[in-house]
This record gives structure tokens, C-alpha cells and sequence, in this order.
């Protein structure tokens, strides 16, 4: 599969190297310019490339930038891609500790509608709940008991679909989180959030998560 990944952090930085592991043909991309990645793509086999090659003639592009920046890609890198590329949106809204104050999401749009607004195009949420290092080295084979699930959230079933056979080629188990709307229930401060639970945790979790944004991740 051609997966483009724009952000090089953390979560960036490890599904390219998980991805590349699996065999995967990955493009990464950070706003800093190419040759900042060369020793990424050296280490995995990754091409480094700019935001707009990483968003060119992919299957999924996955964006994992800081909240704050998501205006600030072009609006042409979504107005040219194919309906069929599938765009994953990792983010987390972090208004206190990085981001500053998102109007909308204050005021209740669950963070990746937001982004899915700014794109102008749907978007999945996924590999937002889990830390880097677990996303590293914590993926199980199907079956295993300390296998841990991630929420998967969408409104394109088709395209949920592609991410969570992704997921589970990762090693974890996918939960179906429900539509993009819903993806508040996976957001930092519900149950689900850093939380490392297996299929069954992850749903409950899911059932019990507030719609009411806790004080350390709400700007007001």
C-alpha cells in the first residue's frame, strides 16, 4: 500500500517506521523540508518528501500535526485528491498545553470534524488515544491475550475499513468507534484515552466517555 505521512513527531515518526516494517511503500513529510527526514528515511527505507508529494498518488495519507497547524496546510493538497485516497487524522486538541483556543471545538465539534471541515473532505480518527512507544512496541498477533484495541472512527465505512485492516496488521485489535461525530468519546481525557485496554475495555470505555471536555484539556 502507498501511504503518504504528513508529521514527523512521535506518532509520524513511528507509523512510518511500523508501516515501512511491514512493508509498506511510505512517504513522509514534515513542514521543515525534506532534508530534515533524511536520517528517518534512511533508517527505514522511507521516501522523504515534501507535504505535497506525501498527499500525491497515495491509497491513505495520514496527518499527525499538532492541532493548531491543521489551517495551515494547503487547501489544494485535499481540493486534488482522489475520493478514493483514504485521510487519517491522529490529532488531539491540546488548547492549555499547545494548541491555544479552537473556537469550534470549544464549543462542542468533535476535533476531527473540525479537521475534516478544514480539509473539506472525510476523514478517519485513528491512532489518537494510544502513546508513541506503545504504538511501537506493543502491536500483538491476532488472538493474543494482551492485545490492545484501538477506536477507529468514521463516516465512510469503506474507508474505516482500510484503516482498521491497518490496525490490526499493527498488531492491535480495531474497535469500530462509530461515526466521525462520535469520535469526541476517543478524545485526551475520556476513558479510552492512554489507557492501553483490550476490545471489550475499549467499548466500554467508548459507552462511558462524557461529552463534557475535562479542565486540563479545554482552554476556558
Amino acid at each position: 500500500m502507498k501511504i503518504g505521512i504528513i508529521g514527523a513527531g512521535n506518532i509520524g515518526g513511528t507509523l512510518t517506521r511500523r508501516f515501512r516494517a511491514l512493508g509498506h511503500d511510505v512517504s513522509v513529510a514534515n513542514s521543515r523540508g525534506p532534508e530534515t527526514l533524511k536520517g528517518l528515511a534512511s533508517e527505514t527505507g522511507a521516501h522523504a518528501v515534501t507535504v505535497e508529494e506525501a498527499a500525491t498518488g497515495k491509497d491513505v495519507v495520514i496527518v499527525t500535526i499538532p492541532e493548531k497547524h491543521i489551517p495551515e496546510l494547503p487547501k489544494q493538497l485535499f481540493a486534488a485528491m482522489p475520493s478514493a485516497t483514504v485521510v487519517v487524522d491522529t490529532g488531539n486538541y491540546y488548547p492549555r498545553q499547545r494548541d491555544g483556543l479552537i473556537d469550534a471545538i470549544e464549543s462542542g465539534t468533535a476535533e476531527s470534524r473540525w479537521v475534516s471541515q478544514q480539509f473539506g473532505r472525510p476523514v478517519v480518527k485513528a491512532f489518537n488515544n494510544i502513546y508513541a512507544k506503545h504504538l511501537m512496541e506493543r502491536g500483538r498477533p491476532k488472538g493474543a491475550p494482551d492485545r490492545i484495541a484501538l477506536p477507529v472512527a468514521g463516516d465512510d465505512s469503506k474507508a474505516k475499513a482500510v484503516i482498521m485492516r491497518l490496525v490490526d496488521d499493527l498488531g492491535f485489535d480495531p474497535v469500530d468507534a462509530g461515526g466521525l461525530d462520535d469520535s469526541w468519546r476517543q478524545q485526551p481525557g475520556s476513558p479510552v484515552y492512554g489507557t492501553d485496554q483490550n476490545a471489550d475495555g475499549v467499548r466500554r470505555a467508548l459507552a462511558l466517555a462524557s461529552a463534557d471536555r475535562p479542565a486540563d484539556f479545554a482552554a476556558t
